[in-house]
């Protein structure tokens, strides 16, 4: 052993020791560091100690000494070591938090890590650890002007309602559209995937022209109804509401949720329209809402808000 090594266990220390040995679920550097110990208070020497735990010579006289000065419990943790990258100075995180309220060069939006790194001549992820420190995300905005529509209140508390609170036996439906979709196909037909070879497509394609689909979300259970149509007018829409109506069961009232899309810009429904009667205004502000009464229902139109 080495000279200046004196290991002497108390019983309780050998028991925990052995335990820690014997515990398949500890860790194995606590395993093989209580091995060591072990092995020294029962005089082995050096290097029988490293043939039997596979450890240097250094790292045996380590473990030895450690125990000498805390115990079973310096064994199960290792002592802290400095970081091999400096630490930043505090005049850095003033310049990076003093850019970050500037702001960008040129034509940059805001502020991101690895542009804040080039700008301060620091790593990126140190950019980012002084935006935690200091509770800095430029890359997120919160809006915080209203529509200045003077039923905004209204509108809110109405759709609102019918999300979280809907009418009794009716039926709540979200619709949007989505326009000019371009219909499109490979010029020449693909091989199907097999085992041993990749599927095939073409590099080029072929345009078909546009289409547009309109879709209506049942917010209850969760049915979908979706027309294509070829244009994006307010007869479209209208042949959709129609299509809504013709759909949902007899003697429910349903109700719309849709936003100002252009569709609903008319002033009236088409004649004879047993759907909807859009509102007049043409801004794309917070969703509207409209009651649409079904078959059973007397009324031939209903306003949409």
């Amino acid at each position: 052993m080495r000279t200046g090594i004196s290991i002497t266990i108390t019983p309780a220390d050998r028991r925990r020791l052995q335990a820690i040995t014997r515990d398949r679920n500890a860790a194995q550097k606590h395993a093989w560091r209580a091995a060591i110990v072990l092995l020294s208070a029962d005089a082995i020497g050096t290097n029988e100690i490293m043939r039997q735990t596979g450890k240097s010579k250094t790292c045996v006289w380590r473990w030895q000494e450690r125990f000498m000065e805390d115990g079973v419990d310096g064994l199960l943790h290792d002592k802290t070591r400095p970081s091999r990258i400096p630490r930043l100075a505090p005049e850095v995180a003033e310049r990076v938090v003093a850019l970050t309220l500037a702001d960008p060069p040129g034509e940059t939006t805001h502020w991101t890590a690895d542009l804040m790194a080039r700008a301060s001549d620091i790593s990126a992820s140190a950019v980012r650890r002084i935006w935690r420190t200091h509770g800095l995300q430029p890359h997120r905005y919160r809006q915080f002007k209203l529509s200045n529509d003077p039923r905004f209140v209204a509108k809110l508390r109405d759709v609102v309602g019918l999300y979280v609170d809907p009418p009794a036996h009716a039926i709540v439906l979200s619709v949007d559209e989505k326009s000019q979709i371009q219909a499109l196909d490979r010029t020449q037909p693909g091989l199907p995937l097999k085992k041993g070879r990749l599927g095939t497509m073409t590099h080029d394609y072929k345009r078909h022209g546009t289409t547009t689909l309109f879709a209506a979300l049942n917010v209850l259970d969760g049915t979908v109804i979706g027309r294509n149509m070829q244009r994006h007018r307010h007869q479209e829409l209208i042949r959709f509401l129609n299509t809504i109506e013709a759909e949902v069961p007899v003697g429910k009232m349903v109700h719309v949720i849709l936003d100002n899309m252009p569709p609903t810009s008319i002033p009236k429904s088409a004649p004879g329209s047993s759907v909807i009667r859009a509102s007049s205004s043409t801004s794309r502000r917070p969703h509207a809402r409209g009651s649409m009464p079904s078959r059973a229902s007397s009324p031939s139109s209903a306003d949409v808000a």
